[in-house]
């Protein structure tokens, strides 16, 4: 979907800015937002590409480098970091073998922290794209991560 169709999906206001960067960083590949595109949205919507900028900086849902397929956002609240979190994060970068702010050289994985994911109750926390996984283990993580890839070999083949 190009730029211009999705301004004109959520109309050419500011304050649905919001959605209309998130649907263009959905479309990328890369999952970013990338310098030519905000150039584009800049034109479309007469908002200055720095505004852009700022925006895409300060909310931590969007990225100006590209990502991985999935994104990994490990809390990292109080509530999560005393029950353990800091051992779920050493399980990922084991698995992966990347870290905070890095992606898997297959582009499958980007690993992030986030400063609260609203789900204390069941700390330790980790987001997957839109899914929130809870009460995290090693153990739990790794199950997780083998059904993503297997999702993804599964995808694959039936694409063939």
């Amino acid at each position: 979907m190009t730029v211009s169709r999705i301004v004109e999906k959520h109309g050419n206001n500011r304050e649905n800015l919001l959605q209309i960067m998130h649907d263009i960083q959905d479309a990328a590949t890369d999952r970013c937002l990338h310098r030519d595109v905000l150039d584009e949205l800049s034109d479309i919507m007469n908002i200055p590409v720095a505004d852009l900028v700022g925006t895409a900086t300060f909310y931590s849902m969007f990225s100006l480098t590209p990502r991985g397929r999935h994104i990994i956002r490990l809390c990292e609240s109080p509530p999560c970091y005393i029950l353990g979190s800091d051992n779920i994060l050493e399980a990922l970068r084991e698995r992966l073998d990347i870290g905070i702010g890095e992606t898997t050289p297959d582009g499958l994985f980007t690993l992030e922290h986030t400063s609260c994911l609203g789900a204390c109750g069941v700390a330790p926390v980790m987001s997957i794209d839109d899914e929130v996984y809870g009460n995290l283990t090693t153990g739990k993580v790794n199950a997780i991560i083998d059904q993503i890839v297997e999702n993804q070999i599964a995808a694959a083949r039936n694409r063939k």
